[in-house]
């Protein structure tokens, strides 16, 4: 069986709306079955828009401004779409410690250096000065 004649894992039972569970797992080439109560990949729950949001964010390597272009919408729509598939997945974000000011002043300064020299482009300097807020 090719892979494009799989069907998409359904994120819902269609009938009830309750949780589904997969209850069996094959391979053609070897003829194996295997058969059991095994879970749905939390991504696999994702409904269609929630698994192109994803995949956009890794094609763009995490770099918020490259969806924000990418999808043609603002940086905070970027925002709650990610906080919106981080609770999806049960997910919480990373805890960002506190930065002393001084040393967030100093990092800015080393990346508007970085910029001056050629170093990096106006979008990474975006991109990384808008990490340090």
């Amino acid at each position: 069986m090719g892979k494009d004649t799989y069907h998409k894992v359904p994120p819902r039972d269609p009938v009830s709306g309750g949780e589904l569970y997969i209850s069996e797992l094959a391979n053609d080439e070897s003829g194996i079955t295997i058969r059991g109560r095994f879970e749905v990949p939390a991504y696999a729950r994702l409904d269609a828009d929630q698994q192109h949001f994803l995949e956009t964010f890794l094609r763009c390597r995490g770099i918020l401004s490259s969806v924000e272009r990418e999808l043609g919408i603002s940086y905070p729509t970027v925002r709650a779409r990610l906080d919106a598939l981080l609770a999806a997945l049960d997910l919480k974000p990373a805890k960002e410690e506190a930065v002393p000011k001084e040393k967030v002043a100093d990092q800015k300064r080393q990346i508007l250096e970085q910029l001056e020299r050629g170093e990096i482009s106006a979008e990474e300097a975006k991109e990384k000065l808008g990490v340090l807020r």
